[in-house]
């Protein structure tokens, strides 16, 4: 039997970022997409264009290397043609390789919503696409509430889905916008739908609001849809959206999906998916939902008892998969070696060169668990991570000893008579032998400590001259007055785009803060001596 091509169109960044609590800055979205890229989908749908400040600087240039890059928007309003509407330019005219347009497909919402006839509805959704193809981009038309409207009236809604297949439209995505449509409805109407769009032409986008947006996604990929869409972790409006984390494994690994369709993705980049979650989740600055299907640090956990002592002697007697094909490990162990098998493909994956059978790689495993139990998060700083592994497997310099940092936070009057506060640090650091003391005022202390440590490192300084640091954040991983601080600083090399995360531990917020920050220069040095070298 023959497999058919079922693409992934991630909406994390659209539809994701309507998540109560979720807000993303264009450099989030940016790191965002970057672990997309390396996660494989098809399609990242990165906003909508001219909507916000963000989105539309977001689209000012292509921020895909392999995906489609994929841009929201609104089919054009009644009453209008294409090019007197600003929300339909703005798309056509963003750097998007293809559009995602929504329109209304229950004709309740047409008339409420829209406040136009149900066939000025058709020719909207026509024109849309049709413009879009002029574009020279590749049309898709949501087919929002696409289920309900079905229910309510089921000639409309095959009418709305026909019409943009008609037109051109190379996905027709149909959507359970509430998110109350059950598994064996999906399957009806996804069967009903195949009548007038053929099922290599249609999308499905479930919502969780029953818990059923994976399992409802699954049944339309039997019914035969061929797109699936769903974002990182689930996140989304109301109860969230379809999780792409969980539906990649199930699509890959069960019955009868794997022998019915095959993906962009292989199994054995399923090794990425547990640190592409947690990484996105330390992008969010949120804890991981540690009894996630597949990814979560319960996934394969296992307490004392019949089930322990059964896994110890047989894995398959209580795990559904082995935890390493997804990049996770079981917590019950006779032996450190699943967790072995993660650090060597995690360290193939940053180039640096391992064989399994070093003993090293034994006291590096037992030094990263060490230190995560203290609070560290190496998934999502994997640039803190790759310098430790190569001090411990090669040899990599510190470049510089920093002998001492202060830094004061002073409230004050102004010449103009305003009240500012005002930070300085004053870095030690010995370079060669060489001390060298460097002061300096900042935006808060961090700033002012990352300033003042950039300002001089004598031979090195033009190896960071394009270092820049583009995001901060913060989390108390436990409670009471001495809580421990977590601190990831995302870092980039202005010229050549490059980004990294590095981290730092401390109960002092500004130790654990400067400690994230002398790693992230470190690894700048590093990689512009790497460069140097090739």
């Amino acid at each position: 039997m023959t497999k058919e091509r079922l693409y992934l169109f991630d909406t994390t960044l659209r539809d994701g970022a309507q998540t109560s609590g979720i807000d993303f800055s264009v450099d989030e979205k940016i790191a965002i997409t970057a672990l997309l890229e390396r996660l494989g989908v098809d399609y990242i749908e990165g906003g909508y264009p001219g909507a916000n400040p963000t989105d539309t600087q977001f689209f000012s240039q292509k921020r895909t290397k392999k995906a489609t890059f994929t841009a929201f928007g609104m089919t054009k309003r009644a009453g209008r043609s294409i090019g007197n509407d600003p929300g339909v330019q703005m798309v056509l005219q963003s750097a998007a390789d293809a559009t995602c347009y929504v329109a209304k497909s229950w004709d309740y919402h047409v008339d409420v919503a829209l406040k136009c006839t149900n066939e000025e509805n058709l020719e909207s959704i026509a024109d849309t696409v049709k413009a879009s193809i002029a574009a020279g981009k590749e049309a898709m038309i949501d087919c929002e509430h696409f289920f309900d409207g079905y229910k309510a009236n089921p000639d409309y809604a095959l009418a709305c889905a026909q019409t943009a297949f008609e037109a051109g439209a190379r996905w027709v995505v149909l959507c359970d916008t509430n998110g109350g449509t059950l598994p064996n409805e999906v399957t009806e109407i996804v069967t009903a739908v195949k009548q007038v769009v053929p099922g290599a032409h249609l999308g499905i986008h479930a919502h969780d609001d029953t818990g059923h947006a994976v399992a409802n996604t699954l049944a339309a990929v039997v019914a035969g849809v061929r797109q699936v869409q769903g974002t990182l972790n689930g996140i989304g409006e109301r109860c969230g959206n379809a999780n792409m984390i969980t539906l990649i494994p199930n699509m890959l690994l069960k019955k009868p999906y794997c022998n019915l369709v095959e993906l962009g993705i292989k199994v054995e980049d399923l090794t990425e998916l547990t640190a592409i979650s947690r990484g996105f989740d330390e992008i969010l600055n949120r804890s991981s939902n540690v009894h996630a299907p597949y990814v979560g640090a319960n996934a394969f956990a296992t307490k004392a008892g019949i089930h322990a002592s059964a896994i110890l002697k047989n894995p398959d007697t209580y795990e559904h998969i082995p935890p390493e094909l997804v990049g996770n490990q079981r917590r019950v162990l006779v032996s450190d070696q699943a967790g072995k098998s993660n650090l060597v493909n995690e360290l193939k994956r940053l180039g640096v060169e391992a064989d399994k059978a070093d003993p090293r790689l034994d006291r590096l495993l037992a030094e990263v668990k060490e230190l995560e139990a203290q609070g560290f998060a190496y998934e999502a700083a994997d640039a803190s991570f790759e310098l430790l592994a190569r001090r411990r497997l090669h040899s990599v310099p510190d470049y510089f000893d920093v002998l001492s940092f202060r830094t004061g936070v002073e409230r004050r009057y102004n010449a103009l008579g305003e009240r500012v506060t005002v930070s300085d640090a004053v870095v030690k650091v010995e370079v060669d032998g060489e001390t060298i003391m460097s002061v300096a005022e900042g935006n808060g202390p961090v700033n002012a400590l990352d300033l003042a440590l950039r300002k001089d490192l004598g031979k090195y300084q033009s190896l960071i001259a394009d270092l820049e640091l583009i995001d901060y954040k913060v989390r108390i991983l436990n409670g009471g007055t001495s809580a421990i601080t977590r601190v990831l600083i995302e870092s980039q090399n202005t010229k050549t785009g490059k980004r990294w995360f590095t981290v730092g531990v401390s109960e002092n917020i500004v130790d654990a803060s400067f400690q994230a920050l002398v790693d992230s220069i470190r690894y700048c040095i590093f990689k512009a001596n790497e460069l140097e070298t090739v």
